[in-house]
């Protein structure tokens, strides 16, 4: 079943000079339940703001995106923003934030884990911020803090954890609001090679368990391996790829 899914997406910017940069062009994808979509490509092709797109943070110049069947621009009502005058509509800003909320679950290169909040804590953020009672909200976060590995490090702070331990708290505050959809951005860039591992195994142990459609962009080969499929992001466009074949960049 599609979980994740992409339609004649485009995204065209407009420069200072008044030109436009086509940086995606007409591009289709889909992302089934329990599969890893690894997504690569050169320095500058449009990776991450395809993965923008696809979780909802940024708007497209033309095409849709659907999570679990549902428009992420209906949701927000593609006339969010208006292009001329960039207005955005509160109303169908609120829906589209909820619906990203409840369905999509966002890792990143850096962690963005609140310093002042301990790992438990953290890991709770994104359900009370989607009205969660925290009586429910905590179990809810010790139990995935257990998944990743960190039963003994919940009470710890950021600070407190090491780069693979923060990383994985990031993982565990993804799939807090059990998302139907993970994207993840270079989720291991900043991770030595043993914590790298780690986290790839991870990854792919959690797409089969959660049976989550899970989209990555990545220049790390070792993970793209552990993909079902690799999808090369060239001229605005993507293609299945052999990840041997690409050259890192």
């Amino acid at each position: 079943m599609t979980m994740l899914e992409a339609v004649g997406l485009s995204k065209t910017y407009r420069g200072g000079d008044g030109g436009e940069l086509n940086v995606l062009d007409g591009l289709d994808l889909s992302v089934a339940r329990g599969e890893i979509v690894a997504i690569v490509g050169a320095s500058g092709a449009g990776k991450s703001t395809l993965l923008h797109l696809l979780g909802g943070l940024d708007y497209p110049t033309q095409g849709e995106v659907r999570v679990n069947g549902t428009p992420l621009v209906a949701a927000s009502s593609a006339s969010a923003i208006d292009p001329g005058s960039r207005r955005i509509d509160k109303t169908a800003d609120a829906a589209l934030s909820m619906l990203r909320n409840k369905s999509i679950g966002f890792v990143f290169q850096f962690h963005h884990l609140l310093r002042e909040f301990s790992a438990v804590e953290n890991v709770m953020m994104p359900l009370l911020i989607g009205g969660a009672d925290p009586a429910a909200a905590r179990p809810r976060a010790e139990s995935l803090l257990e998944r990743v590995g960190l039963a003994g490090r919940m009470t710890h702070r950021p600070s407190e954890l090491s780069g693979g331990e923060q990383q994985r708290t990031a993982v565990a505050r993804a799939l807090a609001a059990s998302p139907s959809v993970l994207l993840a951005d270079e989720p291991s860039g900043n991770l030595d090679h043993a914590n790298s591992e780690r986290l790839h195994s991870l990854l792919v142990e959690l797409a089969r368990d959660f049976d989550i459609a899970m989209a990555v962009v990545t220049h790390n080969r070792s993970l793209a391996r552990r993909a079902h499929r690799t999808l090369l992001l060239e001229d605005g466009k993507l293609r299945a790829t052999d990840i041997d074949e690409v050259v890192a960049s």
